[in-house]
């Protein structure tokens, strides 16, 4: 099935900035950055499926991470780097998740932690290790520290689309977004490449996530703008409800743009920075969205009304996340009920006589009430590739946004045969 990507949306937020630039690029775009991604054997199918990305200069790095408790042996060596300030590199394998693998998966997360530090001559605690695929299987450690040998050799500035594949699972497409901007008379690129197709409705950010930028920033503000990056951008995707052992959003910024220090919320670039990684991270958001496992559709929702952000998100997550929701979409079906249904038992507070429901700008609920639209004029809006909705609680003045998919007959079959 071909995927329509090049129907994304601009990212939009409350204080779009107008002086960020959308560029055709990848990780190694930002100055100083170069990345691989090789075939080491790991997948079956032949692809590409180690790759590393490095800094030439330590990087101010930023990580959020999955909240499962059965979290993978990669999440656990990455929190202990993310607390130091700087790091110089990413190693990250596709075709093993080395989850539930115990102390061996840790030893072997370690292991190839400290291998690519070697050949790359920097302190092992400068290393993320990420991994994605199968859960439960251990490590063919002979294979993986071949192609971390093969990927560092192969660094380059070209080497980012190659880092890009490498990262994949199920995805159909390779997930990429560039932007840049004037920062203190310095021009600042931020770059960002993601996996995700399935097993997504992140608490953190998305299955994984990598985005490297030349600005200069503080270490300590980095990590808290990450969090809130990823707070409004991966934290509003959800595919099937089921959140990753694997889930990482790192961020490396190594100041090579030459800008002065970004170090506070009250720095005059402080704005225009993170409107360029959320401008990154909400492509990226939106294009794991697109790429649901088996999706037919990308569904936008929009809770307006409710009492505070939470609740607008608790709603809308509840109808982003209805299998009910879900498969009218697929079907065409405008059964609009299914939507209110999930808003009233999402927990959100609201006011059930006052609330207004439009699908594709057509309202078909005001005050409560069907507004008795004949299906004949909602089924061009149905038959859309994209469809947004909107639902007003009317219960306060903020509202959210969730990107999610329709579920088809392919999501059923993909995930039933995954593991063979």
């Amino acid at each position: 099935m071909v995927k329509r990507v090049d129907c994304l949306k601009e990212h939009n937020t409350e204080r779009e900035n107008k002086t960020l630039k959308k560029i055709d690029g990848w990780l190694t775009s930002p100055k100083g950055f170069v990345a691989a991604g090789v075939t080491a054997g790991l997948k079956v199918s032949g692809k590409a499926d180690l790759a590393v990305v490095y800094s030439e200069k330590p990087a101010a790095c930023g990580a959020v991470f999955t909240q499962n408790k059965m979290c993978a042996a990669p999440v656990l060596v990455d929190r202990e780097v993310n607390k130091k300030d700087y790091a110089c590199a990413i190693v990250v394998n596709s075709g093993c998740a080395n989850a539930c693998t115990g102390l061996k998966g840790l030893a072997d997360a370690r292991e190839m932690q400290s291998f690519a530090a070697g050949l790359l001559n920097i302190d092992l605690n400068e290393v993320f290790v990420c991994s994605t695929g199968v859960i439960g299987a251990f490590m063919p450690m002979d294979i993986v520290r071949k192609g971390i040998k093969n990927a560092v050799a192969a660094l380059s500035k070209d080497g980012g689309e190659s880092c890009a594949q490498a990262i994949q699972t199920t995805d159909t497409f390779v997930k990429h977004s560039v932007y840049t901007a004037e920062i203190g008379g310095k021009t600042v690129t931020v770059a960002g490449i993601a996996k995700g197709a399935g097993m997504i409705h992140p608490n953190m950010a998305t299955m994984l996530t990598f985005l490297t930028t030349d600005a200069a920033v503080a270490p300590a503000l980095l990590k808290k703008m990450v969090k809130e990056v990823a707070d409004h951008s991966f934290n509003m995707v959800v595919v099937d409800g089921d959140t990753s052992t694997n889930d990482s959003m790192i961020v490396l910024a190594n100041g090579l743009a030459g800008n002065a220090v970004i170090d506070s919320g009250k720095h005059p670039d402080y704005q225009v920075f993170y409107d360029l990684l959320l401008a990154v991270a909400m492509d990226l958001a939106k294009m794991i969205a697109h790429d649901g496992e088996g999706a037919t559709k990308f569904l936008e929702v929009n809770v307006v009304g409710a009492k505070n952000f939470a609740e607008a998100k608790i709603a809308a997550m509840a109808i982003a996340k209805s299998p009910l929701v879900k498969t009218a979409f697929f079907g065409e079906d405008p059964n609009w009920g299914r939507i209110v249904c999930a808003a009233g038992y999402s927990g959100a507070e609201m006011i059930a006589d006052k609330v207004n429901l439009s699908i594709g700008g057509v309202r078909l609920v005001e005050k409560g009430l069907n507004c008795n639209v004949a299906l004949e004029t909602l089924k061009p809006i149905m038959s859309e590739k994209e469809i947004s909705m909107e639902i007003d609680l009317a219960a306060g003045d903020a509202k959210a946004t969730v990107w999610t998919c329709d579920f088809s007959y392919e999501y059923v079959k993909i995930n039933g045969e995954y593991h063979t």
